[in-house]
């Protein structure tokens, strides 16, 4: 005999059964597409992770019995011994320090230059936007570690254009000395990203609604206040994006002052946290290794994540 459940089955409609089993056939179907992605994103983005946070609790420790601990070395647990290190670095503390000045200079600059850029692209100005569009956009598309060196170029005084043009109007300037290199890594950062911001603002300006603006026109409404009351407002999410970007990406620093570093030996080897970490994971910092530099990471991505949340709670809060 049959038992009540496969009889209460037989009983149920069969396109019931059929919608159900289509559902079932397309939610295998969804995850199958996104199964390849989600593999890949465990691989590159969580396991690093998790790898790294396993290496901030542990530290390379000499072992032996001679004077000098046999040469060998163990990774050995220490718990939060390397957290402890860095929070108390005075030094790390001043490249944060150097991190942050940074970004109060160049990101409300490139926020603002992007902003501009994408809105002469999508006023009746510019007529062939694709080409303008491009050219904004392929300083992104040179690797990062190509532009720096370029800019090294231009700012080295022996063999720079820029600076020998100014010594020929009698500016004498050191545009890699102590009182300017956050300036000239903040012109490098600006002439890379703006066009990947420009970008972000303009696809949200192209999706606003062309009625709003022939109303407004209608209703006698300038250029000026199109753009001030319709579409800067209307581009919020676009500047919170590109913001958000521009804090994490900021905190991140470490390709300009890098290369600056290779030439201008003052800079140090801990200039920014990023160039401690890597530093210190080559051994040219004490303590050395993974764990150290693990933790320097860790402590990193942290304090991204707290500017990140202060500043879009900031947003939503005073931009009801």
């Amino acid at each position: 005999m049959k038992s009540q459940a496969a009889v209460l089955s037989d009983q149920q409609p069969a396109p019931r059964r059929r919608r159900r089993s289509g559902a079932r056939r397309e939610a295998m179907t969804g995850w199958a597409f996104m199964m390849p992605f989600a593999l890949l994103f465990v691989l590159v983005f969580v396991v690093p992770i998790a790898v790294s946070v396993r290496e901030s609790v542990f530290a390379q420790v000499g072992t032996g019995d001679s004077l000098y601990g046999g040469g060998n070395l163990t990774s050995t647990f220490v718990g939060f011994d390397n957290f402890v290190h860095v929070l108390t670095n005075t030094r790390f503390w001043a490249g944060v320090g150097r991190v942050g000045l940074f970004g109060l200079i160049q990101v409300p600059l490139m926020i603002l230059v992007a902003l501009g850029l994408a809105l002469l692209l999508d006023s009746w100005l510019i007529r062939r936007v694709g080409g303008f569009r491009l050219g904004y956009f392929l300083p992104y598309a040179i690797p990062g570690i190509v532009a720096a060196m370029v800019w090294l170029y231009l700012y080295t005084p022996e063999i720079s254009p820029i600076v020998d043009l100014l010594s020929h109007l009698g500016i004498h300037v050191d545009l890699m000395g102590p009182g300017l290199v956050l300036f000239s890594m903040a012109n490098m950062t600006t002439w890379t990203y703006t066009g990947y911001n420009m970008l972000i603002f303009l696809a949200a300006l192209q999706t606003i609604p062309r009625d709003l603006y022939e109303a407004a026109r209608v209703d006698g409404a300038s250029g000026w206040q199109v753009v001030l009351k319709i579409k800067v407002p209307l581009v919020r999410g676009a500047a919170l994006l590109a913001i958000l970007l521009s804090i994490i990406g900021t905190v991140q620093l470490f390709n300009e002052p890098t290369v600056l570093a290779a030439v201008n030996s003052w800079m140090g080897a801990d200039y920014v946290p990023m160039m401690m970490a890597y530093n210190t994971m080559m051994g040219q910092l004490s303590p050395s290794g993974a764990g150290p530099a693990s933790a320097i990471s860790i402590v990193m991505a942290l304090l991204a994540g707290v500017l990140a949340a202060i500043y879009a709670l900031l947003q939503k809060r005073f931009m009801r």
